[in-house]
């Protein structure tokens, strides 16, 4: 990824100087357009799920991060534009926005949450830098000599936020680093996501004294770890002055009180047993439950039965199941795990049950819809497979995992032209234009007997073929 996302963005940055400097005015609809955001910000993407070993595919994970994004930017004006949130398995303190409204979170971070509304307050923070434009205007600001390294660096130090290594490719001269400490939010900006951040915030019906909490306690660990500050400190400066602006703005709203919900809760235990030892992880919830240090009984046992599947200690999960059950525990990653125990245990017809019922009673759970398709696919019920997938793709065209799931469907029942048209689909959604062409035209070798397969496989030959030459076209003009 390091290598690639590097040349793209050193070709990107000519661009930028394309029209000369800009008047004075919006400069970072100018030097820094918002096609040029998204589609850098895709391409960095695209790069990050490929090759980051420490994206995390989750569909609970990242689909509660997705939620709780929405639910944020349905409170927002000035959203204009579709928002990702992903997870990046981290144990450090960061989170960082991209440009074309991508948004990391470190699993650190998340896991370091005493509450969902400090939680929120981060993504709110980061919402707002990205609806104001903060990179654009930043490297908008700088001398036109500097444009295009600085251009480059920008992107390739917001994606390195998740990992070192490129970071330290990208800054190997003095002048890289001098950069970087200009593309640290500047303190005006940081107020203003503050301030834009805290009115989400309270709008989307969250605690507002969490953001001062969580950015006071971030700001207490770097002064006793100064050697070892939190990322985010160092790309967010965290000052004592914003720190009391946020408290004045906030003793001015009423106090309200906000339960976490159980979402939140149980994907912070889902990670917290997700780390270190199987072993180490079942000492710990175990003893969070002899000991009722638990804020919540469910999500403890949650993580405990989590810690004890890493463990393969199968048996005692399944009691941890029966105990969720008994405490009326509701939710679809409860149902997730104990249809994955079945699956561990060699009986996915039991599995198969618990994920019907499961999906009936949660249609929106994006992991029970891929963990009923497989489980259907690994019992060969494929053409029960098939129109499940057909039905969910009418709700969720752009589901590139649904696609891949498509296409192993199609390949179960033979048909090879269809697999190849399915596959294709999954790759262009996931970016990769050229693979997905690939896929067509071995497809369109297979249709030449069925007119109709072979029209709709040349129609989107042609189309996909049009927009990369249209993409290509584009980087070598720049």
């Amino acid at each position: 990824m390091r290598i690639r996302t590097m040349i793209l963005l050193l070709c990107l940055a000519p661009a930028v100087l394309a029209d000369g400097l800009p008047e004075l005015g919006d400069l970072s609809r100018i030097d820094f357009s918002p096609a040029m955001e998204q589609r850098t910000g895709e391409s960095i993407m695209r790069d990050i799920r490929l090759h980051e070993p420490g994206y995390i595919s989750d569909p609970e994970i990242n689909g509660y991060l997705n939620h709780l994004g929405s639910r944020l930017l349905s409170q927002s004006s000035e959203a204009r534009q579709n928002f990702e949130f992903f997870a990046l398995r981290d144990p450090s303190l960061n989170a960082f926005a991209m440009p074309g409204g991508y948004i990391g979170v470190h699993t650190g971070l998340i896991t370091a949450t005493r509450s969902e509304s400090e939680l929120a307050s981060v993504l709110a923070h980061e919402i707002s830098h990205v609806t104001q434009h903060h990179l654009a205007r930043q490297i908008s600001s700088q001398s036109q000599g500097q444009l295009p390294m600085l251009l480059a660096l920008a992107v390739a130090i917001l994606a390195s936020r998740s990992n070192s290594d490129l970071a330290q490719g990208a800054l190997m001269t003095g002048q890289a680093a001098s950069i970087q400490n200009q593309l640290n939010y500047s303190r005006d900006f940081e107020r203003e996501a503050d301030r834009l951040g805290l009115q989400l915030l309270e709008n989307a019906g969250f605690d507002v004294r969490a953001m001062a909490d969580f950015f006071e306690r971030l700001q207490k660990y770097g002064r006793l770890y100064e050697n070892n500050a939190p990322g985010y400190l160092r790309t967010h400066p965290l000052t004592s002055e914003r720190i009391a602006d946020l408290e004045n703005r906030i003793h001015e709203r009423p106090y309200r009180q906000v339960a976490d919900s159980l979402d939140y809760l149980l994907v912070r235990t889902k990670l917290r047993a997700s780390e270190g030892s199987p072993q180490d992880a079942v000492t710990e919830f175990t003893s969070q439950i002899r000991e009722h240090k638990y804020s919540n009984e469910i999500a403890a046992r949650y993580g405990l039965t989590v810690a004890l599947a890493r463990a393969q200690d199968y048996a005692k999960a399944e009691q941890e199941i029966a105990t969720l059950r008994k405490l009326k525990a509701d939710s679809p990653m409860i149902e997730s795990i104990s249809a994955d125990l079945r699956r561990k245990q060699n009986d996915p017809a039991g599995a198969l049950k618990i994920l019907r019922t499961a999906q009936v009673r949660y249609p929106q759970a994006r992991g029970l819809a891929y963990a009923l398709t497989d489980t259907l696919l690994t019992t060969h019920q494929t053409q029960e497979a098939l129109q499940f997938i057909q039905e969910d793709l009418q709700n969720y065209p752009n589901d590139a995992r649904m696609h891949e799931l498509l296409a192993r469907t199609y390949a179960a029942l033979g048909k090879t032209l269809q697999q190849h048209r399915a596959q294709a689909e999954a790759y262009a959604l996931q970016g990769q234009l050229l693979m997905a062409i690939e896929q067509l035209q071995l497809a369109q070798k297979l249709g030449e007997n069925d007119y109709f397969e072979q029209s709709k496989v040349d129609a989107r030959l042609r189309e996909l073929k049009q927009r990369h030459a249209e993409e290509t076209k584009e980087m070598k003009e720049k």
